[in-house]
């Protein structure tokens, strides 16, 4: 009877290692693709809020009412956010007649920084995940090829009389474990380096907007407050 070489089929005929090593990257397989269309979808997002408050706050909106339209939002992310606490902290201070302008503009500069380590920590959530994935998949499918090949060889031996045959099924399942390894690995790899450069570029916005933000409002105050 021919043995069935399909993929189903190597599957079903793989030892129970084999099969266990194929469903583990196959479920780290659909995990980091969950990943990365969450990820996508919440790295768009952030880029395109980034583009449009920017044009909104240096259209020459006044700060005060750019901050009750911010305030108002039931949550806010990014740049809002940081504007939100930065823009709070400051006039909180100022109302309190707490210091002169140096005052002001380290607690509204402490501030913004508090909300970007938490912005930047939410944008890097699961990144990690990926980059685990793509440096342990090849390893644990070139373990299932390891462990399938030394038992179609252990096999063999206990023949008098070998051929392709025999062999080439217990071959062929164990190469599927590497397959499946460098298919789970190669896209966590390749999203992970995407966007591992995508949430700098928007961290190095923010700290860019960090210290425009805190000039505008220096220069607003200098003049008026004691320093």
């Amino acid at each position: 009877m021919q043995a069935d070489i399909s993929f189903f089929g190597l599957f079903w005929e793989a030892s129970f290692i084999v099969k266990l090593v194929m469903l583990t990257l196959l479920g780290l397989s659909i995990a980091s693709w969950a990943i990365i269309f969450q990820r996508r979808s919440i790295l768009i997002k952030a880029e395109k809020e980034t583009k449009a408050f920017e044009q909104r706050f240096w259209s020459g909106v006044d700060l005060g009412h750019l901050y009750t339209e911010i305030t108002a939002k039931l949550s806010t992310e990014g740049l809002e956010a940081l504007f939100k606490d930065g823009f709070k902290e400051f006039a909180r201070l100022k109302k309190n007649s707490v210091g002169g302008v140096q005052v002001y503009m380290e607690g509204t500069h402490r501030a913004m920084r508090v909300r970007l380590s938490k912005e930047t920590e939410e944008l890097e959530s699961n990144l990690s995940f990926l980059a685990t994935v793509g440096s342990i998949s090849p390893y644990i499918g070139l373990f299932g090829t390891v462990w399938g090949i030394m038992n179609a060889f252990l096999a063999l031996g206990q023949v008098q009389q070998a051929t392709l045959s025999m062999v080439a099924p217990g071959i062929a399942e164990a190469l599927i474990a590497t397959a499946m390894g460098l298919f789970a690995a190669i896209p966590s790899v390749l999203a992970y380096n995407s966007f591992a450069r995508r949430v700098e570029m928007l961290e190095t916005s923010y700290i860019n907007f960090i210290e425009e933000f805190s000039n505008l409002l220096h220069r607003e105050v200098t003049a008026s407050v004691p320093v």
